[in-house]
C-alpha cells in the first residue's frame, strides 16, 4: 500500500521520503511549496526525490478542505500518514498567527478528517509532527512526555499543543491509531533558511555579526535529520493499539538526549566554516526559552529510538552541504 506525506518538499519532509523509498515503499507527496522560505529551496528537495520509482508529487495545500477532499477521492491507495506539513517557526507564529491557525490547526483538522475516513477501508497510522515548543517554558529537565504542556511561550508551541488535545479526541471517538512526535531542534542538510545553522553558517562565511540571543545564555537539544527520520519511521511501524479503556493514541519525544550551550554550538559551527564568528549578543526574545532537553526513555523503550549523531558530526555535513549548495 501506500504513505501519504504532507509537507514532502519540506526539511523533514523530503528527508522521510527518500528513507520511505529506500526501505522500497510508495510514496504519495503533497505540499502547497508556499512562499514563508524562498520556493526555490523547496523544488530543489523535490528535485532530490522527484523521478524515483514508488513516489508520486503534487501541489496540494492540506489546509484546502476541497482541495483534499478531490485528493483523497483520487487516492483510495493510502493506508498510512505522515503529517509533516505546517506553517513552522516560532518568532514567525508572533507576526503572523493567521498563518498557524490556517495550517496548523485548520489543517490539521483536515487531515484528521482524511484519516477518519479511511478508518473503514484499513487505514494503518496517523503520524504527525508536534514540537518541543509544546512544553514552553517548563522547568523540569529533561522535558518528560508526561510533563504538564498547557503552557506555552509561543503560539506556535500553542497550536501544536492544540494538534496533541485534537488528535487525542479523534482517537477517543474514532479509533484512528494516532502518534504524535515531539521534534527537538532539528538540523542538517537541507535545513530551513530561518534556522540558526543556516543563519550562522550564512553570516560567518561572509565576515557578518551573527545574532546571539540572551547573550548565549542558553542550551538546546540539537538534533540531527537523520535522526528524527529514523524516529518517524520507527514510529509510522508501531501504531499504538490503546490500553483497555484508553484510544489508540501516543505521544513521544525525538530529541539527541544531549543539550548543547549555544555557545559551544557556534564555536562547531565556526570549526566547520574555517572562521571565527563576530558576536552580536542579545536580549533573550519573546517566545524563546532557556534549554530544550528531551528525555527518549519512551521512544527508545517504544520504538528502539536511539539517537547517534553528535553536532561533531552532524554540523560539518551541513556545512559541507550549505556550501555546495550556494557554490561556495
Amino acid at each position: 500500500m501506500t504513505v501519504l506525506v504532507t509537507g514532502a518538499a519540506g526539511f523533514i519532509g523530503m528527508h522521510t521520503v527518500r528513507a520511505l523509498l529506500d526501505r522500497g515503499d510508495r510514496v504519495i507527496g503533497i505540499d502547497n511549496l508556499n512562499s514563508y522560505y524562498d520556493p526555490a529551496l523547496k523544488r530543489a528537495r523535490l528535485a532530490e526525490i522527484e523521478g524515483r520509482n514508488g513516489f508520486t508529487f503534487e501541489t496540494v495545500d492540506f489546509s484546502d478542505r476541497a482541495a483534499m477532499a478531490a485528493f483523497d477521492a483520487r487516492h483510495p491507495e493510502i493506508d498510512r500518514i505522515i503529517h509533516l506539513g505546517a506553517q513552522a517557526g516560532v518568532r514567525y507564529s508572533i507576526q503572523q498567527p493567521f498563518d498557524y491557525a490556517q495550517a496548523n490547526l485548520v489543517g490539521h483538522l483536515v487531515m484528521m478528517e482524511i484519516a477518519r475516513g479511511r478508518i473503514d477501508t484499513g487505514l494503518r497510522h496517523f503520524v504527525y509532527a508536534s514540537s518541543s515548543s509544546v512544553y514552553g517554558a517548563n522547568r523540569d529537565i529533561p522535558f518528560s512526555i508526561e510533563d504538564r504542556v498547557d503552557r506555552p511561550v509561543s503560539f506556535y508551541g500553542a497550536t501544536k499543543k492544540a494538534n496533541e488535545v485534537m488528535t487525542h479526541s479523534y482517537a477517543s471517538l474514532y479509533g484512528i491509531p494516532s502518534t504524535g512526535l515531539r521534534f527537538f531542534t532539528v538540523y542538517g542538510p537541507w535545513g530551513r533558511p530561518d534556522m540558526s545553522p543556516w543563519l550562522f553558517a550564512d553570516r560567518i562565511l561572509r565576515g557578518e555579526p551573527i545574532q546571539v540571543f540572551n547573550h548565549g545564555q542558553m542550551r538546546r537539544d540539537f538534533t540531527f535529520v537523520d535522526d528524527i527520520v529514523a524516529g518517524v519511521i520507527a514510529a509510522l511501524d508501531h501504531p499504538p493499539a490503546g490500553a483497555e479503556g484508553t484510544p489508540p493514541n501516543a505521544v513521544y519525544n525525538l530529541g539527541n538526549n544531549q543539550p548543547v550551550a549555544l555557545l559551544d554550538y557556534i564555536r562547531v559551527i565556526e570549526a566547520a566554516c574555517g572562521r571565527e564568528a563576530k558576536l552580536d549578543m542579545k536580549e533573550m526574545q519573546p517566545g524563546d526559552v532557556l534549554e530544550t532537553y528531551a528525555d527518549i526513555d519512551a521512544s527508545t523503550r517504544d520504538l528502539g529510538y536511539r539517537p547517534t549523531t553528535s553536532i561533531e558530526v552532524g554540523i560539518p555535513k551541513f556545512v559541507d552541504w550549505f556550501r555546495r549548495y550556494h557554490g561556495l
